[in-house]
């Protein structure tokens, strides 16, 4: 009988040549699991090294991203933060140029002469200081009395005074002023013992 294989006509015995060429491998497929088994242990050896290099690869990747991702939030801040200081030096400059009309102003209304004159001097003066403290500009506590604090007076004068205590101011020369937590200008004072 003849049958078609690999689209050739084959009779019976072709078939049997061709059963037993196949045998030969079928015994060699007996051999090869156990050559295969030490090759397998040789491939699952070779791909845990591997899995082991890529988790560390992958660990030294994350390490490095949480690391550009903290310095890019620190950039984020300092430069939020410059941009806010550029602008309070901007604002305590303008103000700056501003304060000694004040202080000219002060010293129109102590030393004038005119009762309507420094009247009108006195009015423009509050007017003056309300508009700097609705800017948020407030006046630096220096009164005679007052502890000494370098971190918002300048001392100019050292003088001994018994009536006063150790590093109290004994009087102002010149006013000084803060927005918020930042000195415009610092108290001019002389401080006693």
């Amino acid at each position: 009988m003849a049958e078609i294989v690999n689209g050739k006509m084959m009779n019976e015995a072709e078939e049997e040549v061709s059963e037993k060429v196949i045998e030969p491998e079928a015994q060699v497929s007996e051999e090869k699991p156990k050559k295969t088994k030490k090759k397998d242990d040789k491939k699952e050896a070779a791909l845990k090294k591997e899995i082991e290099e890529l988790n560390a690869q992958l660990a030294e990747q994350k390490d490095t991203y949480l690391r550009v991702m903290a310095e890019y939030e620190n950039f984020r801040r300092r430069a939020q933060k410059e941009r806010e200081g550029a602008y309070t030096d901007a604002y305590v400059d303008a103000i700056k140029e501003i304060l000694p009309v004040i202080d000219n102003l002060e010293r129109a209304t102590a030393f004038s002469d005119n009762d309507k004159v420094s009247e009108g001097v006195a009015l423009t003066l509050n007017q003056f200081k309300a508009t700097l403290e609705r800017m948020g500009v407030t006046e630096i506590e220096a009164e005679k009395g007052t502890k000494f604090d370098p971190n918002f007076h300048n001392a100019m004068m050292h003088v001994d005074d018994e009536a006063l205590g150790e590093n109290e101011i004994s009087s102002v020369l010149q006013k000084g002023y803060v927005k918020g937590e930042k000195v415009i200008r610092y108290s001019m004072v002389i401080v006693a013992n």
